[in-house]
């Protein structure tokens, strides 16, 4: 199972709802604006940092100044590190540890959730052929739904 799946089966499911339908709201926002303003928030989300992203850089920056307090100050900020590194082990074995719950009700998203919104927005764009049958705000809105 990837990773992105496991974050979204240990949130809680109102929040799971929560960002689905912000990504919903987004595209159908999106579908009355320009290929050019969609092209920017296109690149918006080229940059938005996935919880993955955020996991690792906030254990890696916790670690390392347990790590430097512990060696230029006193030993005993090196319990930051040891209970920082094996949250980060936890997450990407099991796909949760403590901080996800918090950085999922702030709104950090997976990867693939970003990556739908993304998807969704090129359909808008018109970036892809689709069925005459469908129109392209309903096409893009059908892309995102989990």
């Amino acid at each position: 199972m990837e990773t992105a799946d496991r974050v979204r089966a240990n949130t809680q499911e109102r929040i799971n709802r929560r960002i689905d339908r912000e990504i919903e709201e987004c595209v159908r926002e999106y579908a009355q604006k320009s290929p050019e303003e969609i092209a920017l928030r296109i690149g918006e989300l080229d940059r938005e940092w996935d919880i993955e992203r955020v996991l690792e850089t906030n254990a890696s920056a916790l670690a390392f100044t347990g790590l430097v307090l512990g060696v230029t100050r006193n030993k005993r900020w090196l319990w930051l590190p040891s209970i920082v590194l094996p949250f980060l082990f936890q997450h990407a074995v099991q796909g949760w540890c403590p901080p996800v719950p918090l950085l999922r009700r702030l709104g950090v998203r997976t990867r693939q959730e970003i990556d739908r919104e993304k998807y969704a927005l090129k359909v808008l764009r018109g970036d892809f052929s689709q069925p005459e049958s469908l129109p392209r705000p309903e096409a893009a809105l059908q892309s995102v739904r989990a």
